[in-house]
């Protein structure tokens, strides 16, 4: 090692953890063992796969990526990352498991893995954290395994977790005696203010400090004066993780615990949250919000796949493992709307953006590709449309390059037609409504479950509401879904016999989008706007109906042990399909099925085809 080099790969690594926790002799004892080695744009390495003869490698400048021996993207690494991991382990190092290759001219400093493990034989401490700081890099997420406390506080409800220790005061009530309510009777640090059984506001120690005493407020003043206004909430029936993901959206410490009336029952904060647990989900959200550039976006791609990979090694929940990743677009979606309004200027006027299909139902896997559209103020002028234009291409390209296909069918924002002033769309909905033939009712079912993302809420509630009042009670519009719905049969010969696709590209293959879980998103969709419900998800519109009386309890139980199955099925396909390097489908080959499985499926077909005809019964 050219001596005079140590002072600028000390200067360097000195800034990376671990080593910037390593006393002054040892880092540079450390930086007199590290080699350079320089790699040219598209130049491949393949780490040494013995560990004695191994390296870490820290990336100094350019950046390279990793691939599995099957082709599939490991991971991509840029200046500051590290990989070459494992020192402690005493199995084979998995360096071999991938190999490297350089994107740009890069620049690589290593150190052998016998020189490193002699440098901190004397400290062990440091030894172990060195071991402890792999598993929470991109590539040890790749090898991620749920354990049951990750699954046991992330994946619960939040009505089981949250705290009840919350003030619930009136907007009239003096600051002073909410702060003794705070402080004396519940002891906590935020108080609720309730109007007319209403939240309308918050209020928080800190608010206090900074709010009443250090501005020197009239304490005997109503706590209306000071409170935090319009404060986001969190339903005590959605998932930790989506409270948690709210929280770092926007930066709160305090987040309302609300019950389906709308009414305070807890409050959520840290110390509920911060105890031994980890989910890598919430990383990459908060990843997402850091980014910068639209390139550090797509550097995440291989990360969410990890996730997806596994949530579903794991058996999580089918609806979970949905809505996990649906919260993931969500956050790539509000990001790439950031951006884009920083590149174009400020929305020249009211829109909100809107998710649709399975999106919009919490239901993203791998193979989800985007259905979006947006909807804008009725005062738009034609050079506002073009701002909303340019807007959804630079949105919809930005997820595309993320790895959210772009719609096959086009129903996305970034087609003229689906961003349009709120009077368009109430047109569109109403023609829809009024002629549920093929293509209209193609383009209602697509638009028929949305939700929104980022924009006004008050204009995605006035097309919602709009949309509703449309199809309730409209029979003739009722009875073209239920057509669509049992016109497919599920995939079952008259000797209960699986019925396969005989030639083509996927000869023997079973299509398990097409022959169960579609049918089942359509019925869940029927049964709950029956029951009169605005419901998106599949498995809420099916306990909607249950609790109205549109379907009975076995009826229930059914359909959702057949979605979930089904959707397992699915999961685990694609879960497969990654892991060798595969082309993504939804096409499962039972012959690879155990006896098992394949007697589970025919058994979800029959529920199905049973729920057809009672349905055909029932409405046709």
């Amino acid at each position: 090692m050219n001596q005079t080099l140590l002072p600028n790969i000390v200067e360097f690594i000195e800034k990376i953890d671990p080593f910037d926790k390593f006393p002054e002799p040892l880092l540079n004892n450390v930086a007199a063992a590290i080699e350079i080695i320089y790699l040219a744009r598209g130049e491949h390495m393949t780490p040494p796969d013995d560990k004695n003869n191994g390296y870490l490698y820290i990336i100094r400048t350019g950046s390279i990526e990793q691939r599995k021996p099957n082709g599939v993207l490991r991971a991509k690494l840029g200046p500051e990352d590290m990989f070459g991991f494992t020192l402690l382990s005493e199995q084979k190092d998995p360096a071999s498991a991938y190999s490297v290759t350089a994107i740009e001219n890069t620049l690589i400093y290593r150190i052998s893995h016998p020189a490193l493990l002699s440098l901190l034989a004397g400290t062990p401490s440091l030894l172990s954290h060195f071991a402890a700081n792999a598993q929470t890099r991109i590539q040890s997420a790749l090898e991620v395994v749920w354990s049951a406390d990750e699954k046991g506080l992330f994946f619960k409800k939040v009505a089981e977790i949250a705290s009840s220790n919350i003030v619930v005061t009136k907007p009239d009530t003096s600051i002073q005696q909410v702060a003794r309510e705070m402080r004396d009777i519940a002891r906590t640090s935020c108080a609720a203010i309730v109007d007319n059984g209403k939240l309308v506001g918050l209020i928080t120690d800190k608010d206090m400090t900074k709010r009443v005493v250090a501005q020197g407020v009239d304490i005997t003043k109503p706590v209306s004066t000071v409170m935090t206004r319009h404060p986001h909430t969190i339903r005590a029936d959605d998932l930790v993780l989506k409270a948690t993901s709210v929280m770092m959206q926007y930066n709160i410490r305090n987040l309302p615990v609300l019950d389906d009336k709308n009414q305070v029952t807890g409050l959520l904060t840290p110390s509920e949250l911060v105890q031994r647990h980890s989910v890598q989900a919430i990383f990459i959200i908060d990843k997402i919000n850091h980014c910068k550039t639209l390139d550090e976006l797509a550097q995440l791609t291989a990360e969410r796949q990890a996730i997806f990979e596994a949530l579903a090694e794991g058996k999580v929940k089918p609806d979970i493992i949905g809505q996990v990743m649906a919260m993931i677009m969500d956050t790539y979606n509000r990001k790439l709307i950031e951006m884009a309004e920083a590149y174009l200027g400020k929305a020249p006027c009211e829109y909100t953006w809107i998710a649709a299909g399975s999106h919009a139902r919490n239901e993203i896997h791998m193979l989800s590709d985007q259905d979006s559209a947006i909807v804008f103020s009725d005062s738009a002028s034609e050079k506002d449309r073009l701002y909303f234009n340019h807007l959804a291409i630079y949105v919809c390209k930005g997820l595309a390059q993320c790895g959210y296909p772009l719609c096959s069918g086009r129903f996305m924002a970034a087609t003229g037609k689906w961003c349009q002033r709120l009077e368009v769309w109430k047109t569109y909905y109403r023609k829809w409504a009024t002629n549920p033939e093929y293509d209209m009712l193609l383009n209602l079912s697509v638009f028929l479950d949305i939700r929104p993302v980022a924009g006004s809420h008050t204009l995605f509630l006035e097309l919602n509401n709009y949309l509703h009042t449309q199809i309730k009670d409209n029979t003739k519009f009722m009875a073209a879904l239920v057509r669509n719905a049992i016109s497919f049969k599920p995939p079952l010969g008259i000797f209960n016999n699986l019925v396969l696709i005989k030639e083509g590209a996927h000869e023997h293959t079973l299509n398990i989008k097409k022959a169960a879980i579609n049918l089942l998103v359509d019925l869940a969709r029927i049964y709950c706007l029956y029951a009169d419900g605005t419901e998106t998800g599949t498995e809420e519109r099916f306990r909607y109906a249950f609790t109205h009386g549109a379907i009975n309890e076995e009826s229930l139980k059914d359909l959702l042990g057949t979605y979930q199955f089904v959707n397992q099925i699915r999961y685990t396909h694609q879960l497969h399909a990654l892991q060798q390097g595969k082309e993504l489908n939804n096409n499962i080959i039972p012959d690879e099925f155990g006896n098992f499985e394949r007697k589970h499926l025919k058994d979800a077909f029959r529920i199905i085809a049973n729920i057809q005809e009672v349905t055909r019964m029932r409405f046709c």
